[in-house]
């Protein structure tokens, strides 16, 4: 018994039946158009039009007076449209949704002065519109050819690059084009434009590839989308053959083949596909089956698995490679460690457990030695889109973990599902090192999500703002003077540090940073430093805090008053130079004044003759004024004392002598 297995996206995508729909449309008007080239590849549409009296031209020329246009699903460049305008033509517009996004896009970047850079087939009509809506746009086929362009010069990695691909192109082609942009140039825009149908297609084609012996890939073979097709179909299929309508098949093409798999490209129309598969089942004389027998029936009813399948199963063993599942059916489930989470690092045991029910996808059944593959990242993911997209319209915060940086941003892996954070979105200073904050977990905002591109933007500096405004506001309720703080050194002025004591900043003037006299609170502190701080006043409507840092517990004079008095000698140290004398500080907090008459035995012009600030020297305290505070010393009084302790030395030694 032959099977016959239908792939469920095969045939016209969304941009295709638009395009034909909106051909015959105008064609049923009676009014006078032709197309600009095939509306889409696929000749036997295109014969039914110009039977209905839609003709084709090449060329913008080549359109008769008076006659509309139909632009094709593949679009047109901006050259054409103006020339079209030029001539005063009607236009019947059938260019790709997608497609037209993609001119967007490349306008906007060429109107930047971007350097366009298009990953797709050159000859291709559609590539050939992309490139007409940008000035100077580069057209690669694959990752060599882009890599050739980077290297030659250096100056073409540093251009701002815009990257686009063809709708049709593969992951294939197009994931080693975008890694190495991403690598090598310093200032790119990524913009994936394969179609999300395409990839539907391709992704179901080489799944149906895997479980049958035969391959059946119709479409136009000018179609770039059918090529692909069949391409990726032969890479896991042996038997794969590419036709455009039912007479090019023949049935001694899978003889002897137990299950065959049917697909189509985007541009093959439905009544086509049908007479490929009614064919097949006349010519088998029902031999092939279409449907499923009365047995599958049955065995169906006690659970057949088949890949896609969405299953429930019991965790029946954990080993390092894999997650056994019993399903209940003939087929022995088991998840790859790879297919389990998202996260590479997680160990399963923290994901799942022996006994727990577990909901996956089913990736691919093996019949013969009854066993099925299982993912349960897969199934996540599509959960987990759902999620993102409600995060931008509940504006719920969520968590990830940074996974890599580039030159616009980071990645950041949330539930499996990659979100690029502008680095202006960071939270992270200007010209910071992005990398820092690799492996870091992050709360961010999803601030815009297209399911179809798989693109995700997300702001942590958004999550931080909110952050900082609900403890600011928490500050401002509890504020009060003399309240502690722990806080952290954001910047540093000529007269002061500025510390963050929880989402709002307060200043600590240079002369409350310590009791010692600096000339610059770099002296003490650095940004970033953790430091215990304490209100001195606030004013909430100009939203001022005043803080210190000198510990208040401590009183200077105090500690002076009782380490010294009058005839002390200390150690001081110089800091400040005046044209009267110079200040020198006794102890933290308190300075005396040597007045110019007391800094030597002889008459100086200025302290600087003698003095430098930083200088430590011996002094005697001449005076203490307890009342305002203010201490006398003298350098002059230590050197007359030292004489005169020389002058009676030499007294006694006279004596002696006698």
């Amino acid at each position: 018994m032959e099977r016959v297995i239908l792939a469920k996206s095969a045939g016209f995508c969304f941009g295709v039946r638009r395009a034909v729909e909106l051909a015959q449309k105008v064609a049923e008007s009676g009014e006078p158009y032709v197309m600009l080239g095939p509306v889409i590849h696929n000749d036997h549409v295109i014969e039914q039009l110009e039977e209905k009296g839609v003709a084709c031209v090449s060329s913008v020329e080549e359109v008769p007076p008076g006659y509309g246009v139909i632009i094709r699903s593949h679009g047109e460049g901006k050259a054409v449209y103006d020339a079209l305008a030029a001539r005063g033509c009607q236009i019947a517009d059938a260019t790709c949704v997608n497609v037209s996004r993609i001119h967007e896009i490349v306008k906007d970047a060429s109107d930047r002065g971007r350097q366009v850079i298009i990953i797709g087939s050159p000859e291709h009509p559609e590539v050939k519109a992309i490139a007409g809506w940008g000035e100077r746009a580069k057209i690669f086929r694959n990752e060599e050819e882009l890599t050739r362009f980077l290297v030659e010069k250096e100056e073409n990695q540093q251009k701002p690059v815009t990257l686009v691909s063809q709708t049709t192109s593969t992951n294939r082609i197009w994931t080693p084009c975008r890694e190495k942009v991403k690598k090598l140039c310093t200032n790119a825009e990524i913009f994936d434009t394969i179609c999300n149908a395409t990839c539907m297609r391709q992704s179901e084609a080489q799944s149906l590839a895997e479980q049958c012996g035969a391959m059946i890939v119709i479409g136009d073979r000018k179609s770039s989308n059918t090529t692909r097709l069949a391409e990726l179909c032969r890479a896991h299929c042996p038997l794969v053959f590419h036709i455009s309508r039912a007479e090019e098949l023949d049935r001694s093409m899978v003889s002897g083949v137990a299950s065959v798999g049917i697909t189509a490209g985007a541009s093959t129309p439905g009544w086509i596909i049908k007479e490929v598969k009614d064919k097949m089942s006349d010519e088998t004389n029902n031999v092939m089956e279409i449907e499923e027998s009365f047995a599958e029936m049955l065995e169906n009813s006690i659970k057949t698995l088949n890949t896609g399948d969405k299953v429930t199963g019991v965790v029946t063993g954990i080993t390092a490679t894999e997650v056994n599942v019993d399903l209940g059916t003939k087929h022995a489930g088991y998840i790859p460690i790879s297919e389990l989470s998202d996260d590479p690092s997680v160990k399963p045991e923290d994901v799942v457990k022996v006994g727990d029910e577990i909901e996956t996808y089913v990736m691919r059944v093996n019949d013969v030695e009854g066993v099925a593959t299982l993912s349960k990242k897969r199934l996540d993911t599509v959960k987990n889109w759902d999620t993102i997209e409600a995060a931008v319209e509940e504006k719920t915060i969520m968590e990830g973990t940074v996974t890599e940086d580039n030159k616009g941003g980071i990645v950041v892996n949330v539930k499996g599902i990659r979100v690029f954070v502008p680095a202006s979105q960071t939270g992270m200073p200007r010209g910071a090192d992005l990398s820092e904050m690799i492996k870091q977990r992050v709360k961010l905002r999803i601030t815009e999500v297209n399911r179809s591109r798989r693109r995700v933007v997300g702001s942590v500096r958004a999550v931080q703002a909110e952050e900082r405004a609900a403890k600011a506001a928490e500050v401002w309720e509890n504020i009060e003077e003399g309240k502690k703080y722990e806080g952290t050194v954001k910047s540093l002025t000529s007269y002061g540090a500025f510390v963050d004591i929880g989402g709002v900043d307060g200043m600590v003037h240079v002369s409350e940073l310590s009791w010692s006299r600096i000339k610059n609170p770099a002296e003490v502190v650095s940004v970033g430093d953790h430091v215990s701080v304490y209100v001195i006043s606030f004013d909430p409507e100009k939203k001022k805090i005043s803080l210190g840092m000198k510990d208040r517990s401590q009183d200077p004079w105090e500690k002076f008053t009782s380490t010294y008095e009058v005839g002390s000698v200390a150690s001081v140290r110089v800091v400040k130079l005046m044209t009267f004398g110079a200040f020198a500080e006794v102890v933290p907090g308190v300075d005396g004044l040597i007045h110019i008459s007391q800094i030597a035995d002889h008459r100086i012009e200025k302290p600087g003759d003698v003095l430098e600030e930083g200088q430590v020297v011996d002094v005697k305290i001449t005076d203490i004024d307890y009342e305002r505070k203010k201490v006398s010393l003298s350098i002059r009084a230590l050197l007359n004392d030292a004489c005169a302790e020389e002058g009676e030395q030499e007294e006694d030694d006279a004596g002696y002598e006698e």
